[in-house]
């Protein structure tokens, strides 16, 4: 991995981690703060399970494939050429956000979960930032892949 790699990897993962502690010291678990009426909330939950709560409380199954997945992307990450740039970018992300919510739940047992949206009035379920790298990550390789697509 080259060093600029490892700073943006450690940068998101140590906002994901900062912002949980500090969501948790302040906050009580199910409590939520108003920042924009009807739209955005911070509420503090816990997450035993994947997105919307799928798989709850598997914790095994998640160490499992957690570990297979780092593992995956660490090797595509060593493996690709350097010129590769989108798409070592798309995998760094998407390693910060993954090794943001397995410290969670390896620490903790469940995902420390705080920003909650309310687009058009509907409750969009509660995610951090370590997921929010993960949507950012996979819409950069979906990027990355329709690009090469159109290329060949």
């Amino acid at each position: 991995m080259k060093k600029r790699e490892v700073v943006i990897l450690g940068i998101i993962l140590l906002i994901d981690l900062i912002s949980k502690y500090y969501i948790q010291s302040i906050m009580t678990l199910g409590d939520s703060i108003e920042v924009i009426k009807d739209f955005f909330y911070i509420t503090y939950v816990h997450n035993t399970g994947a997105a919307w709560g799928m798989l709850s409380g598997k914790l095994e199954i998640f160490f499992v494939i957690t570990i297979v997945v780092i593992v995956l992307i660490m090797y595509i990450i060593f493996t690709t050429d350097h010129n590769k740039k989108l798409l070592r970018l798309a995998l760094i992300v998407i390693l910060a956000g993954t090794l943001g919510n397995f410290f969670d739940r390896v620490v903790f047992g469940y995902v420390r979960d705080f920003l909650n949206f309310y687009p058009f009035g509907y409750d969009f379920p509660v995610f951090n930032i370590a997921d929010t790298a993960l949507t950012i990550g996979y819409i950069l390789l979906a990027w990355f892949v329709i690009r090469n697509e159109e290329e060949a």
